[in-house]
């Protein structure tokens, strides 16, 4: 029986501690979908926020947080990697690793901050310093209302490093019916900006009657 292909695309995605936990998960079934492999990285504060806004429940260690995730997103074998806190030899870690984006998503400002000033006291923090430092796409998932100055300068100077911050703020144009429209909104954004294609939002002017 031979083992079933593996995907040739690695996106590396990233939970932290705001709330907007559904975008990412949302995320993560999308990407498994287009056969992207994904390797996820969820902080603590994370795991208490999917608690809470999900009926989702992660283990408490990678492995086990892995084969839930898997089953969550109907992923292969192997197709979600879950690395720890710590876990500085996974291949986010290091500018030698994978080349792969990382999308930070719920972005906390607690993070956003780190990114900013260079810190790298765990792996989120050092994957996305490794992102900047190696001119690899970097997309930030903010959701926190309102910003303060301190929140509006991080985002200004990690724009001005290279990332893209992309706040989880959805349209209404579309005229969503549900969550999960809205959800979809944000989501299909960061698909377009990642060029995984994607069905869950007709891009602008596509779903308008052509006028002769």
């Amino acid at each position: 029986m031979t083992e079933p292909a593996m995907p040739d695309r690695t996106i590396n995605l990233a939970f932290t501690g705001a709330s907007g936990a559904q975008y990412g998960l949302r995320l993560l079934q999308c990407l498994v979908a287009a056969g992207c492999r994904v390797n996820v990285m969820i902080s603590k504060a994370a795991q208490v926020v999917i608690a809470t806004e999900t009926d989702l429940r992660l283990p408490g260690t990678p492995p086990a947080m892995q084969e839930r995730l898997t089953e969550f997103a109907s992923a292969k074998p192997g197709q979600i990697r879950v690395f720890g806190r710590e876990d500085w030899f996974s291949p986010p870690a290091s500018g030698s690793g994978e080349k792969a984006p990382l999308v930070i998503c719920p972005c906390s400002t607690g993070t956003l901050s780190a990114l900013a000033t260079g810190a790298s006291n765990n792996l989120i923090e050092r994957a996305g310093d490794v992102a900047l430092k190696e001119r690899r796409t970097l997309i930030l998932v903010p959701r926190e209302a309102p910003y303060s100055e301190v929140h509006l300068d991080n985002m200004l100077r990690l724009t001005r490093m290279g990332a893209v911050i992309l706040p989880a703020s959805p349209g209404f144009y579309h005229r969503p019916q549900s969550i999960e429209d809205l959800v979809d909104f944000v989501v299909a954004r960061l698909l377009d900006h990642l060029d995984v294609p994607q069905d869950l939002m007709p891009r602008w002017g596509e779903d308008r009657p052509r006028r002769d």
